[in-house]
């Protein structure tokens, strides 16, 4: 009985297709990510898999790499969802044995199987237990299995092979970020450039620059060309983080750039034609910024034509203790440490905590707790900060009035030269938020 193994993160599918190849006869595993197919293919003998050619860590050419590295022959055939002709071509200079089109024909998958199990050459054995086997690529994130996260990342399959523009709103800390690099990877364009853009960090007056570019002389400093996010773009998806925190005049060349798909280098007489699909994240109410005249409505339209609302750490319990070890498996390779997990008392508080600062504090705590951890497991001690002994504690220190907060951050600024970022760290607060008081409270020049 052959051994198959299924790489794919549509639980679903995954699913049909385990139990129709197990009616043919075939001893069928399945795994949804390439760091579970890996750690099966470690210690399992397989003589096929099948991988989708894009998953939530990795695509399914890492496989490829790695069994390279590892001298194993097994047969690979991707399956891709996206007609991407091109990224099948390149999956198969890398190694793989064929591919085919999702939804799968199964006759057709049938005969590339036969031919792959029939025509492949011998599966080289694995090095002796002496020469200990590289460490499993690890998953860049995590996407959770609570019912808030699966109807999250559904949206993001659903709009991703689209051209729509997106945005997600949510709060800081919630992996925003993630969601906009992923649609991009299940889009048509994911083979050309991502472009992310923090717009809270961007200085008024050189928004235009980072945007459109400008020509060398086009104003004090610009000593070469430089080429804009748009035009570094083309082809691909840029992503606008923060995007309330652009001023109105910034909004209007925004807007302008977006509908006619043209933008000008600051300085130049020419305009680039840019072929970009906008995905756009934000932590503030925009409608309410449009009531204020803050944030143009017709800018809104135009970068809103799909929402995705990104769920608090705390809307998904089920995930708390996955994230938790999921970054513990982080700060152990970045640390070099071995913790093998939370006692039963850590998990305890870990799941009573509220979490206030998301997935962000999330990492930060456990990687601190993983640094002081002296046994095998992380404990309530290695968790005792105030964020944690305090669920009612907010992460920007819980200040009690507007007065008394923008004092500590002018002190934080004063104690850090100035340094926003330093001044961030300090007050327990990330960048962005930080970015968006200084605003609330005029501080811009602090």
């Amino acid at each position: 009985m052959k051994a198959i193994l299924i790489v794919e993160d549509d639980i679903t599918y995954g699913m049909m297709l385990r139990t129709w190849l197990g009616k043919k006869g075939f001893r069928v595993t399945a795994a949804s990510s390439v760091a579970r197919a890996l750690k099966h293919l470690e210690s399992n003998e397989t003589d096929l898999i099948l991988s989708d050619l894009r998953l939530p860590d990795h695509d399914g050419t890492d496989i490829l790499k790695w069994m390279a590295e590892h001298g194993l022959s097994i047969p690979l055939i991707i399956m891709t969802g996206y007609a991407d002709i091109r990224s099948a071509v390149q999956a198969m200079k890398l190694g793989a044995r064929d591919y085919v089109s999702k939804p799968v024909n199964p006759e057709e998958l049938l005969k590339k199987m036969d031919e792959a199990l029939h025509s492949s050459t011998p599966r080289t054995e694995r090095p002796a237990a002496a020469a200990a086997p590289a460490p499993a690529i690890a998953p860049a994130f995590l996407e959770g299995e609570s019912e808030a996260a699966r109807q999250l990342y559904n949206y993001v399959r659903l709009v991703a092979p689209t051209n729509m523009s997106v945005l997600i709103n949510g709060a800081s800390g919630t992996g925003k970020e993630y969601v906009a690099h992923r649609i991009h990877q299940l889009s048509p364009r994911s083979a050309q450039p991502f472009v992310a853009i923090d717009c809270g960090a961007i200085p008024k007056d050189l928004a235009a620059s980072e945007f459109f570019g400008h020509v060398k002389g086009a104003f004090t400093g610009a000593l070469t060309d430089k080429t804009g996010a748009f035009v570094a773009a083309h082809g691909g998806t840029i992503f606008l983080d923060e995007i309330g925190n652009l001023s109105y005049e910034v909004q209007v060349q925004l807007l302008r750039a977006l509908q006619e798909r043209r933008v000008r280098p600051v300085g130049s007489n020419k305009e680039i034609e840019v072929n970009v699909r906008l995905v756009a994240a934000t932590n503030e109410n925009l409608t309410q910024a449009i009531e204020k005249g803050t944030f143009r409505e017709d800018l809104y339209h135009r970068i809103n034509e799909f929402t995705l609302r990104m769920p608090t750490l705390k809307e998904r319990r089920e995930d708390i203790l996955l994230f938790a070890n999921f970054f513990l498996d982080q700060a152990n390779r970045e640390l070099g440490k071995q913790i093998a997990g939370f006692d039963e008392r850590a998990c305890q508080l870990l799941l009573a905590y509220p979490w206030p600062g998301n997935l962000r504090q999330m990492k930060n705590v456990v990687r601190r707790a993983t640094l002081l951890a002296e046994g095998r497991f992380i404990t309530t001690t290695e968790l005792n900060e105030p964020d944690m002994t305090q669920p009612e504690t907010k992460p920007d220190m819980a200040l009690r009035s507007e007065e008394s907060e923008k004092r500590h951050i002018m002190e934080a600024l004063k104690q850090t030269g100035n340094n926003k970022s330093r001044a961030a760290q300090l007050l327990g607060i990330d960048r962005k938020t930080l970015y968006n008081k200084l605003k609330l409270y005029h501080l811009t020049e602090a």
